[in-house]
């Protein structure tokens, strides 16, 4: 008897594992699959990117010369199969434009009214105004140095100088590391370093006013606030993370704009100040979230064995919970730096959307995504300046997924082991 219960269970038990075993299997490749089509999606995204900035790296002096001749050219009339001076005049029914007869006034016709006269002289007899004994036409032209002006205009304008100012702008790779940023022009130029300088600004500025206030309230609402006050904070906290960007690019564009210079007297109504001020807002949730998040998953016995040795609470929330919870309020960090790095509508409307480069937190600036979404529809498929913009989105990528690797297999991984004790 004992023996048929135990053979009975047995069986039972085996059925279960078969079953469970079925569903693990197929949750596995489920998980995995999802996994391994996210990941060949965002490599295919990098691969569209960089294939279209791929003409750049092939372009070279030449067809950087001819697309410029193409568009210092493009106010020639159009031709429409041969030349454009054999086109005929436009006609109007039987008659031709050229042979329509003068306006008449009466029974006189327009040629035929006598010129104006002022008195008794005439308009035509008017003689040219004179400078003392010398009339006007006679003076003689202004010279340099024994060289008359018209020469030098007329060097100017000669099309030898023309081909030279072509022949002296370099490959699009001589400009890119310069801070001039003028795409469209005679000679165009592709500088990134202004744009660099102003992503950097606004993101340092942002992340200094983001971060120390995420954390703080991520530290009270995991240690010091009542079951009551956490469930009322952290809903509120994470309803900015809903509001679109244009709602706070807005916001910083109408109040925070004109609230900051009253305060500051700065010239520049929209700059770095503002736009990191803005994108702080926007970086703000992210970063509480992820950092509550680990601020609680702090084990109990740290926090009662601190309380034990004599620490009071500030103490222990200082001292043990935020060193123990320090992986994840950096990898916090680390996402916050990369929603303010690829931001674009805050930045294109609160930053002034000016390149230039300098120190001064208080002067326009311009940004990569801003640059993006404000010049991308401008651009036409396959010139220069497409493909560069492309390029600069290249550059956004490999920053964001080279910043989240070094963050995921070296520094967090480092600072685990550190607080292991390994």
């Amino acid at each position: 008897m004992n023996s048929q219960i135990s053979s009975k269970q047995n069986f039972t038990k085996e059925s279960l594992k078969k079953q469970f075993r079925l569903s693990e299997f197929l949750a596995e490749k489920i998980i995995s699959s999802v996994a391994f089509l996210s990941i060949a999606i965002i490599f295919l995204i990098f691969i569209f990117v960089f294939k279209e900035s791929l003409p750049i790296f092939s372009q070279d002096k030449e067809s950087v010369k001819t697309e410029m001749q193409q568009s210092v050219s493009g106010d020639q009339p159009e031709s429409y199969g041969g030349a454009s001076d054999d086109l005929k005049p436009e006609s109007y029914g039987a008659e031709e434009t050229e042979s329509l007869e003068p306006e008449s006034y009466g029974d006189v016709a327009k040629e035929d009214l006598q010129p104006e006269s002022y008195g008794d002289v005439e308009k035509e007899s008017l003689q040219p105004e004179s400078y003392g004994d010398v009339a006007k036409e006679d003076l003689a032209p202004e010279s340099y140095g024994g060289v008359e002006v018209e020469a030098l205009v007329a060097d100017d304008n000669s099309e030898t100088a023309t081909e030279t100012k072509v022949e002296q702008s370099n490959s699009i790779w001589d400009t890119l590391l310069t801070p001039d940023w003028v795409p469209v022009s005679e000679n165009p130029r592709f500088g990134l370093l202004s744009l660099l300088i102003g992503t950097l600004k606004v993101t340092l500025i942002s992340m200094l006013i983001a971060g120390p206030i995420a954390i703080l309230a991520a530290l009270y609402t995991a240690c010091f606030a009542s079951k009551r006050t956490k469930e009322i904070i952290k809903p509120i906290i994470e309803m900015l993370a809903a509001f679109p960007s244009v709602v706070i690019g807005f916001f910083a564009l109408m109040i925070l704009a004109t609230f900051f210079q009253d305060i500051f007297g700065y010239e520049s109504r929209l700059n770095a100040f503002v736009g990191g001020v803005a994108m702080a807002l926007a970086a703000i949730p992210i970063i509480y979230t992820i950092s509550e998040d680990a601020l609680s998953s702090i084990p109990k016995t740290y926090t009662e064995a601190s309380l034990a040795l004599g620490a009071n609470k500030w103490q222990t929330a200082f001292y043990v919970v935020l060193p123990a919870a320090t992986p994840g309020i950096f990898a916090a960090l680390l996402l916050g730096v990369g929603r303010v790095f690829g931001e674009t509508m805050i930045a294109l409307m609160a930053t002034g959307n000016a390149a230039m480069m300098s120190a001064n937190p208080f002067e326009s600036v311009r940004t990569f995504a801003a640059t993006i979404g404000a010049e991308m529809a401008e651009t036409v498929f396959g010139e220069t300046h497409y493909s560069v913009l492309f390029f600069i989105g290249s550059l956004l990528f490999i920053f964001s997924f080279g910043l989240n690797a070094l963050a995921e297999f070296y520094v967090k991984g480092r600072l685990i082991k550190k607080f292991q004790g390994k």
